[in-house]
């Protein structure tokens, strides 16, 4: 079984320029957890899921530290957090997505979808061609997969 026997083809997408506001309402009203951005020419260039949304209204998560003599050295988290502040303060589509977008193709293999969203922790993936969005799979569609 490959992605095109599984995706919904009906993907709603939004704009670079799409507001906070709007996505959140979108989400809301459409029953769904993420939405591709595509720029003015279709092509997808990031995505913007609730947990993007929940960062704004969240606490920034503090990179971890260690104190010697004083000084305060960070080892871990430090680029998260400055992505906390960026999307903290977020207006638009273009400034809360992730625009490292994990994607496939329609003839990706399930198995091969399924090992992508464990690996990289995410519910669901584009399916694009020509860097233009044709499908969506969730883990929802997956599971799916297993009842039939």
């Amino acid at each position: 079984m490959i992605a095109k026997d599984i995706m919904k083809t009906e993907v709603i997408t939004v704009s670079e320029d799409t507001t906070i506001e709007e996505i959140a309402r979108i989400l809301t009203d459409h029953k769904i957890s993420g939405v591709p951005v595509a720029n003015g020419e279709g092509k997808l260039v990031g995505i913007v899921t609730e947990g993007d949304l929940l960062r704004k209204e969240a606490n920034p998560r503090i990179p971890k530290y260690f104190g010697i003599l004083g000084a305060m050295i960070y080892f871990e988290g430090v680029d998260q957090y400055k992505e906390d502040f960026i999307k903290l303060a977020a207006l638009k589509a273009s400034e809360i997505m992730t625009s490292n977008v994990i994607t496939v193709s329609e003839d990706t293999e399930v198995r091969a979808i399924a090992t992508l969203m464990v690996k990289h922790n995410i519910k669901r993936i584009p399916v694009v061609e020509n860097g233009k969005v044709i499908g969506i799979v969730s883990r929802a569609d997956i599971v799916k997969t297993l009842v039939e």
